[in-house]
């Protein structure tokens, strides 16, 4: 090994084999940004757009039922939050016409006219007793998915359409309670219509 004779010379080549860093093409740049964000600009819109077409696929269902002005004294009540309604039994076709498909907070009551869906931001509607099919507990609907009894899914007929519509409560363990009040409900609504 040798050692270097001079230091001096070995630094000034190597200062000589650097150089300085290329200048930033700003033209290049800001038209990258702008292309990226048109590019997102676009997919939104077309999301939009596929929403909107939804709705209108939709447009046969009827108008959602009104709450009763008197609709007797609540039997159960629950807080959390609504995630969607979709054709029974179809968890991932959405339905969207009438607000349906909007996610918000909700308050659901339950007493003998029906279940009261209350949503702040969102379009109120209303299950009359007789339309109701049944309830469960699952694990998804339409752009959720939760652990196994996660979601109280109530599936209702509205028109000519069967809907399962999904809740989650903020206390998980009233569910079991909305299936088994919901279940008796459907019985006893079956049993006055066969006499």
């Amino acid at each position: 090994m040798t050692p270097l004779s001079n230091p001096a010379a070995g630094l000034t080549a190597l200062a000589a084999d650097q150089k300085s860093q290329d200048v930033t093409d700003w033209a290049a740049r800001i038209g990258w940004v702008v292309g990226l964000l048109l590019v997102i600009a676009l997919v939104y819109w077309l999301m939009r757009e596929g929403w909107r077409w939804r709705g209108t696929l939709q447009g046969d269902l009827p108008e959602l039922p009104e709450a009763p002005a008197e609709p007797g004294e609540p039997t159960l009540s629950l807080a959390g939050r609504y995630h969607g309604s979709t054709t029974a039994g179809q968890w991932l076709d959405r339905i969207v016409a009438h607000g349906l498909g909007t996610r918000s907070r909700v308050e659901l009551t339950l007493t003998d006219a029906g279940v009261s869906v209350v949503r702040p931001g969102a379009r109120d509607f209303f299950i009359p007793a007789g339309s109701i099919l049944g309830a469960r507990l699952d694990k998804g609907i339409a752009g959720k998915v939760l652990a196994e009894g996660g979601l109280l899914i109530i599936t209702w007929r509205h028109g000519d359409r069967e809907i399962d519509s999904g809740f989650r409560s903020d206390h998980a363990a009233e569910h079991r309670a909305w299936v088994e009040a919901l279940a008796i409900k459907n019985t006893e609504h079956n049993q006055e219509g066969a006499r």
